[in-house]
């Protein structure tokens, strides 16, 4: 595996970092190596609603196509 070192982090982030992976029941580097990963998925999959899609699409055909309400975008007059 590869390794990575980060410099320069503001102390604000290291200190929030810390107290979420400590809240997690991680070490730092786990939780680090933990948003790194679930990032890249993310990113890399085109998210949940993507993965839901996929896997149930066939059975949803297009119900879930809704169009926007264009109604929001006109400018609302008040006496």
């Amino acid at each position: 595996m590869a390794n990575m070192t980060v410099r320069n982090l503001p102390d604000e982030v290291h200190e929030r970092l810390r107290a979420q992976a400590q809240s997690n029941g991680r070490s730092l580097e786990a939780e680090v190596r933990s948003i790194l990963v679930h990032a890249v998925i993310a990113a890399s999959d085109g998210g949940f609603g993507h993965r839901l899609r996929e896997r149930y699409g066939r059975h949803l055909g297009n119900e879930l196509a809704v169009e926007r309400d264009q109604s929001a975008n006109q400018l609302s007059l008040f006496d």
